[in-house]
């Protein structure tokens, strides 16, 4: 019983910390507005896509993007202007990119 009380919580824990996201059609519907930049010196952050919600782990710009918005730990909603976002940022090809640049704006994902 005690280990089955561990691996639960362990669980619980381990999903708290994913970067599970859903794209919402409103921004009235968003946690957080987001703005896709062309550059990555424009960024506050650099996600990198993941394949599998396992690998995207705490709050280190891996997302997984998931096809239900109860899945989600946030619902982002993508502006067509940098200026109605709340955070900027920046689609890289490699997982090692990822990261943020603008640590100021880590609260928005928490």
């Amino acid at each position: 019983m005690k280990k089955l009380f561990c691996l639960t919580v362990l669980l619980i824990s381990f999903s708290a910390n994913c970067q599970t996201v859903f794209s919402v059609s409103s921004k009235y519907d968003a946690d957080v507005k987001i703005f896709v930049a062309s550059s990555k010196y424009d960024a506050d952050l650099i996600v990198y896509k993941c394949s599998s919600k396992y690998d995207a782990t705490d709050n280190k710009g891996l997302w997984f993007f998931v096809d239900s918005k109860y899945d989600a730990k946030k619902k982002v909603f993508f502006c067509d202007s940098k200026y109605d976002a709340d955070l900027i940022i920046y689609f890289t090809d490699s997982k090692y990119d990822a990261s943020w640049r603008n640590t100021a704006k880590k609260s928005f994902l928490y």
